[in-house]
């Protein structure tokens, strides 16, 4: 969320930035600052207030101190006028306040002045492309028929007990499914990450925390209970959160999880949501940072260059793209996305996020920390995924495939226990 100083400070540079999400926010902008403007004088006038009526108390008290009931009587008369104005004022700062608030949810980050312009995926900028694209036998197969001819995952049985999106990982392939968790974990881990087993659900301070609330509310699935629950679309929110109301004191701030992810997506039909390609529940190994802002940028390419490290250990081919503003999620500044090279079906698939939101989450969590000066200031967020597994699991045994069966990375082999599947 923006802070309410640095819009009136940057006005107008925001609303050129915000252009490039596609936002004209304008007058969204010049209704915060009239609320605010309003609230300000509110305040102001309660200020007064609440000053002459502690005058008269005073003067009340010595009234009576002194005998002087009648006068203290009448005075009392227009302290009570005082206090019920004054009530007023309360009544309608606070009206003031929420609507401000419901404002500055409405409005997304301000992106960084180095992302590009467009509007759909379609104009993401290719910064790099890394590894050659496999060239595999004769009648390879896309990951979904491969999954049934190995025993590998069982996508009717997670249809029969659950339904479309929930797959069940059998065998070799949930040992590979394991595997892959681990390995990401220990990478992390190595690179400094230290590593947190989170809940499964948030409540809604959580949500609205980290950005996913109330926004994007219809995307989570949410448990009816008399606090609102939300089953969490990816482990940012929980490990994110544990910062929630705090003053950091060092930095920086490195957290990894594993956990499943929930979401509701609906996505389109064919081969876009076939197999494991687009899941309602999946696994996902997160990485988060939190970082002072004059580092934070810094951060990012150490955090890009981190899971490139660990998509070449497992030789796959990818590419980094740089996503433009159209594509550029709501609580993002700037974000790099990976996508690996699926030889079974051709295409490019979206396999890791990372993503500066500056102070924006921060703003909404009150995570903050001590300058020189001994100030409050906000800190940066980061996160990335170091990787969600469902398409990175649909690429490796894709690519892998042969006559002989599907071998296994290097890299993967002390995790998987064999190196190759038959």
């Amino acid at each position: 969320m923006l802070h309410i100083n640095k819009i009136r400070e940057n006005k107008d540079s925001y609303i050129t930035l915000l252009k490039l999400k596609n936002m004209d926010a304008a007058d969204l902008f010049d209704d915060v600052i009239a609320k605010d403007d309003e609230r300000k004088a509110t305040q102001q006038k309660a200020d007064v207030l609440l000053s002459k009526g502690n005058q008269l108390a005073k003067q009340i008290g010595e009234m009576y101190k002194t005998g002087k009931a009648t006068e203290a009587n009448v005075l009392k008369k227009e302290s009570s006028s005082i206090k019920e104005e004054s009530k007023g004022l309360q009544t309608k700062q606070t009206e003031l306040e929420k609507e401000i608030q419901n404002i500055l949810i409405q409005i997304p980050n301000i992106p960084h002045p180095t992302v590009p312009p467009g509007k759909t995926d379609a104009d993401n900028v290719t910064l790099k492309e890394v590894g050659a694209i496999p060239a595999l036998i004769e009648g390879a197969k896309p990951h979904w028929e491969l999954t049934a001819d190995y025993n590998l995952i069982d996508f009717e049985l997670g249809n029969k007990i659950t339904g479309a999106g929930f797959p069940v990982y059998t065998h070799n392939g949930a040992k590979l499914q394991r595997a892959l968790i681990s390995y990401f974990l220990d990478k992390n881990i190595d690179a400094g990450y230290i590593e947190y087993l989170p809940p499964h659900i948030v409540n809604e301070a959580s949500g609205f925390g980290t950005g996913q609330l109330p926004k994007f509310e219809e995307d989570l699935y949410k448990i009816p209970s008399e606090t609102d629950f939300y089953l969490i679309p990816t482990a940012e929110v929980p490990v994110t959160n544990f910062f929630r109301d705090v003053i950091v004191n060092e930095f920086p701030i490195k957290c990894t999880a594993y956990t499943p992810c929930f979401r509701r997506e609906a996505g389109s039909y064919g081969k876009e949501v076939r197999g494991l390609n687009r899941l309602h529940q999946f696994d996902k190994v997160e990485i988060v940072q939190v970082q002072h802002p004059e580092k934070s940028y810094e951060t990012l390419d150490v955090m890009v260059n981190h899971v490139a490290s660990i998509l070449d250990e497992l030789e796959l081919p990818y590419k980094i793209l740089q996503l433009c503003g159209g594509d550029l999620s709501f609580t993002s500044a700037l974000t790099f996305d990976f996508e690996v090279y699926s030889a079974g079906q051709e295409r490019w698939l979206e396999v890791s996020s990372v993503s500066n939101f500056e102070s924006y989450q921060a703003n909404r969590l009150k995570l903050r920390f001590k300058d020189e000066n001994d100030k409050t200031q906000l800190c940066h967020t980061l996160n990335g995924s170091a990787l969600a597994l469902p398409r990175i699991y649909a690429a490796l045994i894709e690519n892998n495939q042969t006559a002989d069966g599907i071998k296994i990375p290097k890299a993967l082999q002390p995790y998987t226990g064999f190196d190759i599947i038959k």
